[in-house]
């Protein structure tokens, strides 16, 4: 697999003129990109034309490289930037951000990266009470589960759903954008490589059947926000949220 990024851009260029037809403009993003591509490295693109029907997401391999392609129009995009930018994890708006600029219609692409930088420099909104009670009471209840007595395969499955919503509010509760994946130990780093530390060894520990400095951290994290969260927490189903029974002689 060629890790160059001179190769990578002329196999990605051949790749958006056969496969996308008369597309407008595209960022090429990842890390073979960067540069900093291994033998399982993909190349995500965000391919923009003027005008579809939908929006749609497929992956394929050409010349031994793993693609992975969000195809848009500007309206479509612009749906998705703001679903991500909602969620705190602003995955395709980071992709523009970053990502190599190829096609005809550059010009629009690099407006669309300028904005897409702008949003991420303007760091995500301050979390709403309602968002915030949600995370700290998914946050409370795994702790209780990982105070009790467990077993090591009990304190891995609980680690392992406490890992996103833990970040989450480490991340966005100090203003910064969140993530996912592999992303999410990145962005800790740079947030502030203590915590990121602290994070690490905390969940490491905890595989191992010691999870003392992981239930200290999440109640450190828990504390800056209020404490613990679950006495008084409600929650309404939408008012559609109903349908006919079906079981046999309900009456009411």
């Amino acid at each position: 697999m060629p890790k160059q990024i001179d190769e990578a851009l002329r196999i990605t260029s051949s790749v958006l003129s056969a496969r996308f037809d008369v597309y407008s403009f595209a960022f090429a993003a990842g890390s073979i990109i960067r540069g900093e591509g291994t033998e399982n490295s993909d190349i995500d693109l965000v391919v923009v034309f003027d005008k579809l029907d939908r929006a749609w997401r497929e992956s394929f391999v050409e010349d031994r490289i793993p693609f992975e392609a969000f195809v848009h129009d500007p309206e479509t995009l612009n749906w998705f930037f703001e679903r991500d930018l909602k969620s705190g994890h602003p995955i395709i708006v980071h992709m523009v951000a970053s990502g190599r600029i190829i096609g005809p219609g550059q010009e629009n692409g690099r407006t669309w990266q300028s904005h897409a930088a702008q949003l991420l420099k303007d760091g995500p909104p301050e979390l709403a009470r309602q968002e915030l009670d949600a995370l700290k009471y998914q946050i409370t209840d795994l702790l209780d589960d990982l105070c009790g007595e467990r077993s090591g395969a009990e304190l891995r499955a609980i680690a392992s759903q406490l890992y996103q919503p833990l970040a989450d509010l480490m991340l966005l509760g100090r203003g910064t954008w969140s993530g996912k994946g592999k992303w999410i130990p990145r962005l800790l780093k740079q947030l502030d490589n203590e915590l990121f530390e602290a994070f690490d060894a905390g969940f490491k520990h905890a595989a191992e059947g010691r999870p003392g400095e992981l239930l200290r951290l999440t109640e450190a994290e828990l504390a800056r926000k209020g404490g613990r969260y679950f006495d008084g927490d409600c929650r309404e189903a939408p008012l559609d949220a109903r349908k006919t029974s079906a079981v046999p002689g309900w009456r009411i």
